[in-house]
């Protein structure tokens, strides 16, 4: 089929995020992606301001990712990880308990992000059981979260504000504190609030889960690093088991290799995914302490109760660690500050709030964005984006080149002109 017909047979059969199937949104076709760019008929090449979602943090086609993934094929492609292993799995285990924080020694590989998150919540929910404590069976968050699509995932998402607000009524009950705060100046007030709610529910609590110091998908919010600490120091004082959702922020996304660094502090849990494989494929992680697992081994069944089909797939876990690999240079960490100063252009728009952190840009409009106007509109300007609600937003790409930084300031400027 040429360009046209796969154009209209994606509207008429397939679904796309977020769309409606009787009144699709438009898409583009993508015919080729390299470095920071993907081509997209029409356009042609443009800058990926995405990065496909926040996961192709080295670019498209990158010579490392490409031949660990053609070295593993070669060799096999998948098997099941149920009484088997292999070597990609366990080598991928073994550098991720060596990046992270000390003492996150145990690693299930799970599909997605939303299946890292859920498997964290069956962690928490199981080692409360097998620690004499099976009444814990709910969570405390902060509002303004998201932390995924899958069925427990959304009930820990903000319940007014979020996606999936709709679903409330089906949805478990958890408590919600408010949003951490930006400045430090205002956490002593935010902490005194959610350490009293804490205290309130804490006989019911089994996990606290948030996304450390940047909110993402539920309003790319910044927050003060100070607010991971009083997190941990709740967590502790009422025996429950802290997560960490860094599926967005992790490998380098805020500035450090993982957001939590920023405070120094380590969680229960933490939950990886996205740029885990650098966008080459669905891949996830979630870590926990040893105290955590012995809590779920005491726990009725004895065992984790999860297993998805893909576990560990071969492929995967090669390009994982090829990605890794490129991580260890230490060159990301250059190239996110030269991302971060690039960014610091957007400050110079005329909008009522502009945030960046990292290799994040965030420009904040008082009502609605036209979505598809202002993609259309990035897009003459070189840059693709996919702005949501009233955000205009970039997280690119780390090979972006100055160059591309500044086409992506000059599409979200013509996107909030066109706004």
């Amino acid at each position: 089929m040429d360009a046209p017909d796969l154009l209209a047979f994606d509207r008429e059969h397939l679904w796309h995020p977020y769309t409606s199937m009787v009144d699709p949104a438009p898409t583009r076709l993508v015919t080729g992606a390299s470095g920071s760019r993907i081509h997209v008929d029409g356009s042609g090449w443009v800058v990926d301001g995405m990065a496909s979602w926040w996961s192709a943090i080295h670019g498209y086609r990158h010579p490392v990712l490409d031949e660990a993934l053609q070295r593993q094929a070669e060799q096999f492609s998948h098997v099941m990880f149920g009484g088997l292993t292999h070597e990609p799995a366990v080598e991928l285990a073994r550098r991720l308990v060596e990046i992270t924080p000390d003492g996150l020694d145990r690693v299930f590989l799970a599909d997605s992000g939303s299946v890292s998150v859920e498997v964290a919540m069956k962690m928490a929910l199981q080692h409360q059981r097998g620690t004499g404590r099976p009444e814990r069976t709910r969570f405390l968050t902060v509002r303004g979260g998201y932390h995924g699509d899958t069925f427990d995932c959304m009930s820990v998402c903000d319940p007014g504000g979020g996606m999936h607000s709709m679903w409330s009524a089906v949805l478990p009950s958890q408590v919600f504190g408010e949003r951490p705060p930006a400045s430090d100046a205002e956490v002593p007030a935010w902490a005194e609030g959610l350490r009293a709610l804490a205290a309130e529910h804490a006989a019911e609590l089994a996990g606290l889960v948030v996304e450390p110091l940047l909110q993402g998908a539920g309003g790319m919010r910044p927050y003060s690093p100070e607010c991971l600490r009083v997190f941990r120091e709740v967590a502790d004082e009422h025996g429950v088991v802290l997560i960490f959702d860094e599926i967005a922020t992790g490998f380098g996304r805020t500035g450090t290799l993982f957001a939590s660094e920023s405070a120094g502090v380590r969680p229960d849990v933490l939950c990886l995914g996205k740029a885990l494989t650098g966008g080459y494929l669905t891949l996830a992680a979630t870590l926990c302490t040893d105290e955590v697992a012995r809590g779920i081994s005491g726990s009725d069944s004895g065992v984790l109760m999860h297993g998805p089909t893909f576990m560990g797939n071969p492929l995967a876990c090669a390009v994982a660690s090829a990605s890794l690999d490129v991580l260890a240079t230490g060159g990301w960490k250059d190239d996110v500050a030269r991302i971060n100063a690039g960014l610091q252009a957007l400050h110079e728009l005329d909008a009522p709030e502009v945030r960046v952190l990292g290799a994040v840009g965030v420009v904040r409009l008082d009502h609605p964005v036209d979505a598809a106007r202002a993609t259309e509109v990035a897009l003459a300007e070189g840059a693709w984006l996919r702005p949501f609600r009233d955000l205009i937003y970039t997280m690119p790409p780390y090979v972006c080149s100055d160059d591309d930084i500044a086409t992506l300031c000059a599409g979200i400027a013509a996107a909030v002109e066109a706004g």
